[in-house]
């Protein structure tokens, strides 16, 4: 400072001392501006080693940043990798939520069609029950008309069983009667239709329709068991008829056979209804007599003991088809529980019932032959 303001002392003596005075000046100016220069370049120079400094620093930087992309982008190809990696996963599990999906709904439709199915059987059940309830009533009330049929039935049999005892019953008086008489088991017998069959030799001589002698007290005792077992209104009213039938061997003609069996049973009838004073007239609307003639052979003709057997005569009790009839009828029309659908247990008590009657009724037409 001193040194401009020497100069600036200096330029004044040259401005005043003339030309010698104006050149120092300049080189003082000129030192000065050489000095304002030297200061910039110092000055650039110092902002160049900033400046460098700087920017190594910043090359630093950049270089580690470099890095650091470097890095980051690794990462990022790795992050990448993980993404497509992570994306095919996701689409995997895509496909796999997707069928899930899909199974979900089919079990939602199975489940639906469970649910309508366990509906429909629900109500099934329902009515089964039902109908068991009604099925259980209806047992109900079939054993109730069992146990009455039951007891029904039971006094049926017991019915049925007295009339076969008495039927039984005369059947052996007659025959116990007759032997008792005669003396002779052999010429007296039961046969296996139920009547009582008298040996015609007993009876008759070959050929004649005329009561031996010694035949007519048997006959006279057999007229008195008819008498007394007519009298009981309890025996009377089960009797339909009773038979008296005659029959032959096939010796001889035919018409000539029926004559003479006819003749016989007659002569035979004819005889129990004036024996002991006429007393089993009074019943004679019970009695009639029937001819077969050779017809109904009990053996065979071929042989002298065939032929004997069936020259007879059979004594047979028939019983009222309308007495029997009456028993069953009362059993048939019982109450019958309304068995609905049930057609069968209907249809098996008709069955038992039908067979019953079936029987009666069989047994009254051996009664009848």
């Amino acid at each position: 400072m001193r040194r401009t303001s020497t100069a600036h002392t200096s330029s004044l003596v040259a401005s005043t001392g003339g030309e010698q005075g104006f050149w120092p000046s300049y080189a003082d100016m000129m030192s000065a501006v050489a000095l304002i220069l030297f200061f910039l370049m110092l000055l650039a120079y110092i902002e160049n080693i900033i400046t460098g400094n700087n920017l190594q620093n910043t090359q630093e930087e950049l270089e580690t940043t470099q890095s650091q992309l470097s890095t980051t982008q690794a990462d990022l190809e790795d992050t990448q990798y993980q993404l497509s990696d992570t994306q095919a996963s996701l689409e995997i599990t895509m496909k796999q939520v997707e069928q899930a999906e899909n199974e979900l709904n089919k079990i939602s439709i199975d489940l639906d069609e469970a649910q309508t199915t366990l509906s429909e059987k629900e109500k099934e059940i329902a009515a089964q029950d039902a109908a068991l309830a009604d099925q259980k009533a209806l047992i109900g009330e079939q054993e109730e008309y069992m146990k009455a049929a039951y007891e029904e039935l039971l006094a049926m049999r017991s019915q049925m069983q007295t009339i076969a005892v008495l039927r039984l019953s005369i059947l052996e008086q007659i025959r116990d009667s007759l032997v008792n008489v005669m003396g002779d088991s052999a010429k007296v017998s039961i046969s296996d239709n139920g009547n009582i069959v008298l040996s015609e030799s007993i009876l008759f001589d070959v050929g004649s329709s005329d009561v031996k002698a010694e035949a007519k007290p048997a006959l006279t005792q057999l007229s008195k068991v008819f008498t007394q077992f007519l009298a009981s209104d309890d025996n009377a009213k089960y009797v339909d008829s009773i038979v008296i039938s005659g029959h032959t061997d096939s010796t001889g003609n035919d018409e000539d056979n029926r004559v003479l069996s006819t003749d016989r049973a007659n002569a035979v009838l004819n005889y129990l209804l004036a024996a002991n004073y006429g007393q089993l007239d009074s019943y004679k609307q019970y009695f009639c007599a029937a001819g077969y003639g050779a017809s109904r052979p009990v053996e065979s003709n071929d042989t002298v003991e065939g032929r004997s057997a069936n020259r007879r005569i059979e004594i047979s009790i028939t019983l009222k088809d309308d007495t029997v009839m009456d028993i069953i009828d009362s059993y048939l029309d019982m109450d019958v529980p309304d068995v609905g659908t049930d057609t069968a247990e209907s249809s098996d008590t008709t069955t038992a019932a039908g067979s019953a009657s079936s029987s009666t009724t069989g047994t009254s037409s051996t009664t009848k032959r």
